[in-house]
């Protein structure tokens, strides 16, 4: 299992660096559950990531096909691998389809083929009237995500953990892999939480307010992310997702596809 750390802005990045994260995510805590930074902030992370590590970033909650193919493209070509896409207000699986392709679309035309899109479901969905997350599953491969993300919208809101019960989650996570997706949890995860994530078989923890002094609004800091690094170590099985998740590998997997 490996640790995505998000972070809103260079100084953060740096933080999460020197402090083990695996996947370096950038987001902008506060503009809601996929608040997205500026093209120019990203440049900036980019620049301090330089390729050591996976960078993904979120690109908020999709309204229209053109706007999400725009934004994907700015953000792959910005150096995003990943770009995660959400669905809040959308629960028609056909139109979620239609935005996650035009995010691939996007995602691919920006970075020559190697970027690709995360479709994120919500643990919450009934609260912001969303898709629900078993359908996503299927909806995300057809329209060729790369991977799924489980997140919560409302971070006022409980967390994942207290939102599905583990056996639910864990068929969830294991559904997602038969059809070939990557697949990370997210959703308010503290340090006790990490375990809960390792046992159902995801691929990737994803924190933003465990990582901070002052919580999800407040500053990543290299001490919190050394923490919870070193959780995930104790925790791991040998896995390669962030060789499986390089922009390279993303690109051989297109071609052979």
């Amino acid at each position: 299992m490996r640790l995505l750390v998000s972070v809103s802005s260079a100084a953060e990045a740096s933080e999460a660096l020197a402090g083990g994260a695996d996947v370096i995510d950038a987001k902008d805590p506060l503009a809601g559950a996929l608040g997205a930074v500026s093209a120019d902030v990203l440049r900036e992370i980019n620049a301090i990531v330089a390729g050591r590590r996976p960078l993904t970033a979120a690109l908020g909650d999709a309204a229209g096909e053109a706007a999400i193919e725009c934004a994907a493209r700015t953000f792959a070509a910005a150096g995003a691998v990943l770009v995660k896409v959400g669905f809040a207000g959308i629960d028609c699986a056909r139109r979620v389809a239609s935005l996650t392709a035009a995010g691939v679309r996007g995602a691919a035309a920006g970075s020559d083929g190697g970027a690709a899109v995360v479709a994120v479901a919500y643990a919450d969905a009934d609260r912001v009237a969303s898709l629900a997350p078993a359908v996503l599953v299927e909806v995300a491969a057809r329209a060729g995500a790369e991977g799924v993300l489980l997140d919560t919208a409302d971070k006022l809101g409980p967390g994942l953990r207290e939102l599905i019960e583990p056996r639910a989650l864990a068929a969830w996570v294991s559904e997602a892999h038969e059809t070939g997706l990557l697949v990370a949890l997210a959703g308010k995860l503290t340090a006790d939480d990490l375990t809960f994530v390792r046992d159902t078989g995801a691929d990737i923890a994803g924190v933003r307010g465990a990582a901070c002094d002052g919580g999800r609004t407040g500053r990543v800091t290299a001490d919190r992310v050394r923490l919870l690094r070193g959780l995930c170590a104790r925790h791991s099985a040998v896995d390669c997702w962030p060789d499986r998740c390089s922009a390279k590998a993303l690109a051989e997997r297109r071609t052979l596809s």
